[in-house]
Formats: C-alpha cells, structure tokens, sequence
C-alpha cells in the first residue's frame, strides 16, 4: 500500500472532543425475542445517549423504520441521522477518528465482517458506516484493508495502544496477517508506535455473541504511561485466572515513550453469573466526555468502589454511573456503543 502523505495520529479519549456517534437498535439479537426484551434495550441505549448529551453533542445514526421509536425515547438534543443497519453497535462499525499534524480530522475506516464472520451476525449494511460517519463528520476518509472494531484498540495518544492477539490475527478477521503486518497498518492509520499484545480477552467474550477478545472490557490507559485493567478478585469466576494472567503481562510491559506502565486494579462486579453463565461485566467499559466519564454500573456491591477509581485516574471529571446490564447481556457496554469524535483545530 502507498504511503499516506499525511501523518494520522488518533488522540487519547481524554483530549476534547466535538460530540459522540451512536447508533439506535432497531432488530435482530440485539433487540431481544420479546416486546420486554425489546423496550428494555430501547431504554438502555437511550440512557446512556441522554446522559451523554448533558455534556456534549451526541449524533445518533438510526434506521429509517426506526426514527419514530427513536425520538420517543431520547432527549431531543440528540441529533438523529437516518441510514440502514444492521445493529447498533457504534464503537465497531463506525470510524476511529484520528488528526493529523495540522489538527484536520480523519476517519479510519476499517473492515467490519461482523466480529470476524460470527454465524449468527449480519453486517452488510453496517460495513458502509464507518465511511457514512466519517463523511457526516467532514472528517477525510482513511480507507483500511484491516478487518478491526474500535472496541479492538485503546490508545493513549502518545503512540502506544492496546490489541489482543486473539482479535487482530483472528482467522476470522484477517488470515494470514502478522503481527508486524498489523503494526504497520496501525501505524500509518492511527500513528501507533508501540503495540501491546494482550495475550486474550475475558471469558465470556469467546462465547456464541463474543467478539473473541475485544481490549476495551479488559484494559485502557487513563492517561499516559497508566493502565486500567479489569482485576475479577473472585476466584470462583474463571476471568480470575484470566486477569491475573493479563496483570502479570501488563507489569512487563512499557509504553511507546519506554516507561514501564502504572497498572491501577478496577475490580470486576462482585455478581458472579448471569443465566448464561459467567460474566464479563466490566467498569474498564466506560465513555470519556468533556468533563465527564459515562461509567458502566450493574446494581453490584461493587459500583461504587469502581466509581471511585474511575474518579481518581480522571481527576476533575464528573462521573455519571448508567445500568449497564441489558448492554452486557447483548454482548457489550456502554464504550461499545459509542465512538468520540475529537476536537479538530484546523477544520
């Protein structure tokens, strides 16, 4: 592939932004088999929209059979946007939003083939969203050959950014790539220097509606040279084994500038077990706004210890808890769901 002329960087999720992209459910798993199932999932994803939009602009991509639904339940400062889908899940099927050395915003726009060719996922609608965003956005489109989700990288902003290896070189996503043939593309689309390998995801994630390992309920860096990771202290969870291993990973590791990284523990939920079986609920799951952190909550014991972490490594920021649960129960979280679109400065 020839070089790109300019240089793309895609900033820390705490840099300003200009607003949040989301997109509305409308059918298919996601929805759920019951009318119950169904208005439940409404009401989530209009939570999270409406706590988002106290404190910046939200744009919310909806299906045409879906505006009416939409604007009943949401605040009417979300700007809606009527495009086909196949899902909601914005993180993944929209672009990563990156800038480039005079501040003029891009919009890397991936392969989505619906978490790797999941049997149970369709996708062809949701495959034209990143380039739908990003043109809404004015952002110029950074075309990629790499099958990826946003929910698959965090980046700190400074050149280092977190993958798991069983996401990247998943078979199902890109056969036959190296991890130096993802390096490279992570380079030249969001200026990722310095990669870090996790070596998997959480439990749950590897199941019928996982995305095999996806980094954003696992691990992010709050600020440079610091991780956030997901610590499930229950040793009756199998993701107690799992976070352990991550730790111990994560403690030999270094950033792009060379430092060893500050590893701050966030517990996992104390509830153990779903219907379904073990969980992967997870507080790593949370959106950052200006002046604010949209955390995931889940009526646990544990909500509030999280939410004070939450409020330690973003000093000087709001956070605003949102029950999660009907989210996690269809796959994902509130960082799932959504996408920041940065502050360009030279439009």
């Amino acid at each position: 592939m020839a070089a790109d002329p300019q240089r793309w960087r895609m900033p820390a999720e705490t840099a300003a932004q200009t607003c949040t992209w989301m997109a509305w459910p409308h059918a298919g798993y996601t929805l759920g088999d019951t009318d119950d199932e169904a208005d439940a999932a409404r009401r989530t994803w209009a939570a999270v929209a409406n706590a988002v939009v106290a404190f910046q602009p939200v744009h919310m991509v909806v299906d045409p059979s879906a505006v009416d639904d939409a604007r009943a339940h949401l605040d009417p400062k979300v700007t809606l946007h009527e495009a086909p889908l196949d899902d909601a899940w914005m993180r993944d099927i929209g672009p990563s939003f990156v800038l480039d050395e005079h501040g003029r915003l891009g919009a890397v726009d991936w392969v989505f083939n619906g978490w790797g060719a999941q049997s149970w996922a369709t996708w062809g609608k949701d495959a034209e969203i990143g380039s739908y965003v990003g043109e809404l956005a004015g952002a110029r489109l950074i075309d990629s050959p790499l099958v990826n989700e946003g929910g698959g990288i965090h980046v700190d902003g400074e050149g280092t950014v977190l993958v798991t290896a069983t996401v990247q070189l998943d078979p199902g996503r890109n056969p036959g790539a190296s991890r130096a043939d993802v390096e490279a593309e992570l380079a030249r689309t969001i200026g990722a220097s310095h990669v870090v390998w996790l070596p998997r995801g959480l439990t749950r994630d590897y199941e019928e509606f996982g995305t095999r390992g996806h980094v954003d309920i696992v691990a992010t860096m709050p600020s440079p040279g610091v991780v956030l990771v997901h610590d499930q202290e229950d040793p009756e969870h199998p993701d107690h084994v799992v976070s352990a291993e991550i730790i111990t990973f994560l403690e030999g590791q270094v950033d792009a500038a060379g430092r060893p990284f500050e590893i701050v523990r966030i517990p996992a939920p104390a509830t153990l077990f779903d219907d379904e079986g073990p969980v992967d609920y997870s507080y790593v799951n949370h959106l950052v706004v200006n002046g604010g952190v949209v955390a995931c909550t889940f009526d646990d014991p544990h909500d509030e210890r999280a939410l004070d972490v939450l409020r330690r490594v973003y000093p000087g920021r709001t956070v605003v808890g949102v029950d999660a649960r009907e989210l996690f129960a269809r796959g994902g979280g509130i960082h799932c769901i959504t996408q920041q679109q940065p502050r360009a400065t030279d439009p």
